[in-house]
């Protein structure tokens, strides 16, 4: 019997935050470049902050170094207001690797006790196929198709609901098409205003 690993971060939400960004699960601690939310060095959610807010993919990247600067990474979070969290408390991995596609969920996060913790929020925007499944499964509603967003209530709140490319190497669409589409979701929610 494969054991079930718990979470291996607090859910991160700043006061402020607006926005709750939701993946599947971390991958194993072993391909970590630090310990916090999407830590995997091949993974591109801080690339394409970096590139969308800055104009710069290794923005977030510590000099000379293979791994993320958590420091400069929480510091933005909390100056833009983006919690981070996963749709999974628990779960089993059925192979030796970090794919989705081998996660088994044992416990979905609790989104509405989450939700309470951040008054504020109005967009959930999941950032993968198995955060996007769960997310549906558990609360009965559309899945968007990628890009774009449906209306989601969660408790006694109406939200607005994301679903955007995978940020995984895996998930196959170039680095400035996944910026892209990344950037017109940070535009539409008001957190990065373009210059006309």
């Amino acid at each position: 019997m494969i054991q079930p690993e718990k979470h291996p971060f607090p859910p991160f939400l700043p006061e402020k935050a607006t926005v709750l960004f939701l993946g599947s699960f971390p991958p194993q601690p072993k391909r970590w470049s630090m310990d916090f939310y999407y830590p995997n060095f091949i993974n591109d959610f801080w690339r394409i902050c970096g590139l969308a807010f800055f104009g710069d993919k290794d923005y977030f990247i510590q000099e000379g170094e293979k791994r993320f600067n958590k420091t400069a990474i929480i510091d933005f979070c909390r100056i833009k207001g983006i919690a981070l969290y996963d749709t999974a408390t628990e779960i089993r991995r059925l192979k030796d690797n970090a794919s989705d596609k081998y996660l088994e969920v044992v416990t979905p996060t609790d989104l509405p006790a989450l939700l309470e913790r951040i008054p504020l929020c109005r967009t959930l925007v999941t950032t993968g196929q198995k955060a996007t499944d769960v997310l549906t499964e558990t609360f009965g509603c559309r899945e968007p198709s990628i890009g774009s967003s449906e209306p989601i209530r969660i408790g006694d709140r109406d939200l607005i609901f994301f679903r955007m490319p995978s940020t995984s190497r895996a998930y196959p669409l170039p680095l400035d098409k996944k910026t892209a589409a990344y950037r017109q979701l940070f535009t539409q929610i008001g957190l990065l205003q373009t210059s006309k």
